[in-house]
């Protein structure tokens, strides 16, 4: 059967060729349709829990959509004249930024004070420029004894000071809204650094890492594309040593990926980070069809053999490997669908597709290319057989060390799984290359931290926030958390009513504490409130009916696993010291904290599938289940030795290597595939023993493995260039695990077979 598929693609090349690239632009005609999502949000389902809870807590407050400038003058002092009145200009500009909705910085701080039986509420910064000495001593004072202010927008030595801006996006439309937004604030810092350019501005924020998303997504594809396409270009000549070949190859890959992304366009895919890097994927996965067709066929002319039985040849022993390779790749891939995150589900299925056209494109278009374009082979002999014939009789000879060095070598790298650690910094998903890591290192290690956690603490009724007692809790919980290591900043409004609360006693300072009676704290707030002017209120820290308050802690960059840990230790005391505000903690840094595990309990069940349908695939496929029992270890060590070696290097894993294995699944089956049905076609046909079985596929498949292998290895290494950790882990751990799959198929599965597969007759 499969012959006459293969002698029927060849007389109907001429019709092939203009259906195919018909077809293709149809599909592909989708891709005008993609676009890429800025939105960190991405990364999370609609059921993630932490996501709703998140939402939650923005709904009943402002949202925490911000972009913070951060000021280092250069002589490292933030209290003289020329700075205060930098920070002021800043600040009374900021409100210009697109869709801002409150600035907070120490020039516009609410500072309150008693006059007489009067409460005044000011900037505590106002005339910068006619400011004296003694102002400006006042100024520092108030602004370094501020517990509002000290590390969030005031360093403790006065060196660095920040303006936060607030920002309502609308969120219809955030692909445009979001760099709207940080174009004017980066020509706001432009026209700053001309108007004082003895100050140093620092740019970051929620708002900044979206948009930094998106950016780097484009860098990547505008640089890794290309030269991913020159390396593989290159690779293809050296190792097919034939242009026309290499030319056909492409038109295969081009109309695969165009294919792929022309569908995610029809189907409505939006693109993101991980997503955007599906036609690196897929080129590298089309390319290794390709190269087993190909070797075959100029391995078949160069011994002189006519370019149609050559071709002919080629499909008959690589259609039904191909089919597999092809199938076992995309269920691989589709089992991330199992992800908790979006963009690698995503990921998943535009690849998947990619693979059903690499099918077509290499079993159908690139034999008919073949055919049609002109192409000269001189008859040479082939030295790389050579070079597998040699490495055969080695895993002959050397079978029994092979397979207990082997065994040892696995198990040795196994080991070192236990060292990896689940940590996902959302910060550090950027390369410090990049300027908002920059920065934004700049900023936690001078000014205040980037991650927090957020709690909406519930008073249990209408005005409930003005009760002593829940007053008094929320400052033991915020008390309790000051005292926790890398917390730098806790954020709540009992350090308003405590500062009212002496005002209204005349300043004294023994009077600096939480007021007593429900009447008179409601009396302040009251008061307060009244007094604010447009944009700052308190509608970020108290809901509207004043039944509950919002209560901030900013951390250290720290892992996963300890800020896990931190709330964890927080819902601790709320349960045992304030069981009526028990409530969870919320924010992107506890989401991105939570999604690495959420992700491997996801994936689990997804690659168990992937692995149970791939297993019956090849039992089925082989006609064997000794074959296909065998097949297994092979096609699962080399992600355990991968996790193994990178515990022993790295020692660290997030999100995206969390989706690896099920990814590279498939991959790694294909090479096992070709080198076993080449094995059983010698088994079967020629009744070859297991030992001449084994040099028979080293010698049929082993060049076009090496081939695959190397293209495939390069093609994610170049992935793994990305300034955006998660592509760059994803395509370090991928090529790792291609690499020590080759060494598993042919140093391993020979061994195996011989010892495992001593039947005479098939």
């Amino acid at each position: 059967m499969i012959t006459r598929l293969a002698e029927r693609i060849l007389r109907l090349r001429w019709l092939l060729i203009p259906l195919l690239l018909v077809l293709t632009l149809l599909a592909g005609a989708g891709a005008g349709k993609l676009h890429f999502t800025n939105d960190y949000q991405i990364f999370f389902s609609k059921e993630n829990p932490q996501l709703l809870a998140f939402e939650r807590l923005q709904d009943t407050y402002t949202q925490n959509d911000n972009i913070l400038f951060v000021l280092a003058p250069e002589d490292s002092e933030v209290f003289t004249r020329d700075t205060l009145a930098a920070v002021e200009w800043l600040t009374e500009q900021a409100w210009q930024i697109p869709y801002s909705l409150r600035v907070d910085s120490i020039s516009n701080f609410q500072h309150t004070y008693a006059e007489a039986d009067d409460l005044v509420v000011e900037n505590l910064v106002s005339n910068a420029a006619d400011l004296d000495p003694a102002e400006i001593e006042r100024i520092r004072r108030v602004a370094l004894s501020e517990p509002l202010l000290v590390n969030r927008l005031i360093a403790p030595d006065a060196e660095v000071t920040g303006v936060n801006v607030v920002l309502q996006l609308p969120g219809e439309n955030l692909t445009e809204e979001t760099p709207e937004a940080v174009a004017h604030a980066r020509d706001l810092v432009e026209r700053f650094q001309a108007r004082y350019p003895g100050i140093e501005v620092y740019t970051t924020g929620m708002v900044m890492m979206n948009n930094a998303f998106s950016e780097e997504t484009r860098h990547d594809m505008a640089t890794l594309v290309p030269a991913m396409f020159a390396l593989i270009f290159v690779i293809l000549l050296l190792l097919l040593r034939s242009l026309t070949a290499s030319l056909a190859t492409f038109v295969a890959i081009g109309l695969s990926i165009l294919t792929a992304m022309g569908l995610a366009g029809w189907l409505g895919i939006t693109l993101s980070p991980p997503s955007a890097f599906a036609p690196q994927i897929i080129m590298t996965l089309a390319l290794a069809n390709c190269v087993h067709v190909l070797v075959n066929f100029l391995h078949n002319m160069r011994l002189g053999h006519a370019r149609r039985q050559a071709m002919l040849e080629s499909l008959r022993i690589n259609i039904q490997p191909i089919f597999l390779t092809s199938l076992t790749t995309a269920i691989g891939f589709l089992s991330m669908n199992f992800s908790d995150a979006p963009p690698f589900r995503d990921l998943g299925n535009i690849v998947a597709m990619g693979m059903g056209a690499a099918f077509v494109a290499s079993i159908f278009l690139l034999p008919a290319l073949m055919l049609v374009l002109p192409l000269r082979v001189r008859p040479q002999p082939e030295t790389r057989r050579v070079a597998m014939d040699r490495l055969a009789e080695f895993c002959i000879r050397r079978k029994r060390p092979l397979l207990w060095g082997m065994s040892a070598l696995i198990l040795l790298l196994i080991a070192f799984i236990p060292r990896n650690e689940l940590n996902d910094e959302f910060v550090k998903y950027f390369d410090p290359s990049i300027e908002f890591r920059a920065h934004t290192d700049f900023a936690v290690e001078h000014l205040t931290g980037m991650y927090t956690i957020e709690y909406s603490l519930p008073a249990g009724e209408p005005g409930g926030i003005a009760d002593p007692g829940f007053l008094s809790r929320v400052e033991a919980f915020a008390d309790w958390y000051r005292q926790q290591p890398q917390v730098m900043h806790v954020n709540t409004y009992t350090e308003i009513m405590k500062r009212l609360n002496m005002n209204l006693h005349g300043d004294d300072p023994d009077w600096y504490r939480l007021p007593r009676e429900r009447e008179l704290a409601a009396q302040y707030l009251l008061l307060y409130e009244m007094s604010l002017p447009y944009g700052l209120d308190l509608n970020n820290q108290i809901n509207v009916d004043k039944s509950s308050t919002r209560l901030t802690v900013t951390v250290e960059s720290m892992s996963s696993n300890d800020l896990l840990a931190l709330e964890a230790r927080a819902q601790a005391w709320l349960q045992e010291h304030a069981p009526e505000q028990v409530t969870e903690g919320a924010s992107p840094t506890v989401m991105f904290a939570h999604i690495g595990k959420r992700n491997i309990q996801s994936m689990l069940g997804g690659t168990t599938l992937a692995l149970v349908l791939i297993s019956m695939i090849l039992i089925l496929a082989l006609r064997s289940l000794r074959i296909g029992l065998i097949s297994l270890i092979p096609n699962l060590v080399p992600a355990a030795m991968a996790f193994g070696l990178w515990g022993l290097l790295v020692g660290q894993v997030g999100l995206a290597l969390s989706v690896v294995t099920g990814m590279t699944l498939g991959i790694v089956v294909d090479d096992t595939v070709h080198f076993l049905s080449k094995y059983l076609r010698a088994r079967r046909e020629q009744h070859l023993s297991s030992e001449h079985a084994v040099r028979y596929a080293f010698h049929t498949v082993g060049t076009a493995l090496w081939m695959t292998t190397l293209i495939l290895a390069a093609g994610f290494l170049v992935l793994a260039q990305s300034a955006f950790e998660v592509n760059a882990g994803m395509g370090m751990l991928s090529a790792m695990t291609i690499l020590l799959a080759l060494l598993a198929d042919f140093l391993l599965l020979p061994p195996l077979l011989m010892a495992l597969d001593r039947r005479r007759n098939y």
